[in-house]
């Protein structure tokens, strides 16, 4: 089950990447909910892009290695992070619940299981070396 959420998220996360560096303005305007968060701003898309891209290239990394692990986890720690920003935002009215609702499955959900996957691997390996 680990080999493959992590396969099927690499594929969304990489994939996320790719699109946010190749096309930031198609992104923007093709993610529900972006535009309503400012202007769009091409570099800062294609930064976070770079980011989203390691995340899916760790994910795909730890489908081959349980020694991968640390790189998942650092991928996980950014999901979650990412996602404790709309949290926040929604706290401080920034964002309406509906939109953190939307978010859950796409920003929340993934956070918590990359990080699940990278201690399910780490675990996995400690095991294996015990």
């Amino acid at each position: 089950m680990r080999r493959g959420l992590s396969w099927v998220l690499g594929c969304g996360l990489g994939a996320n990447g790719v699109w946010m560096l190749a096309s930031p303005d198609s992104w923007y305007r093709g993610i529900p909910g972006v535009v309503g968060t400012g202007p769009a701003n091409a570099h800062f898309i294609r930064d976070i892009g770079c980011a989203y891209l390691v995340a899916g290239v760790s994910l795909f990394w730890l489908v081959s290695s349980k020694r991968s692990w640390p790189a998942a986890l650092a991928a996980g720690i950014f999901l979650v992070l990412h996602a404790l920003v709309h949290v926040w935002d929604t706290v401080a009215a920034r964002e309406s619940a509906h939109q953190l609702l939307v978010d859950l499955p796409t920003v929340v959900a993934p956070g918590l299981v990359v990080l699940w996957l990278a201690w399910s691997a780490q675990r996995e390996r400690h095991e294996d070396k015990g």
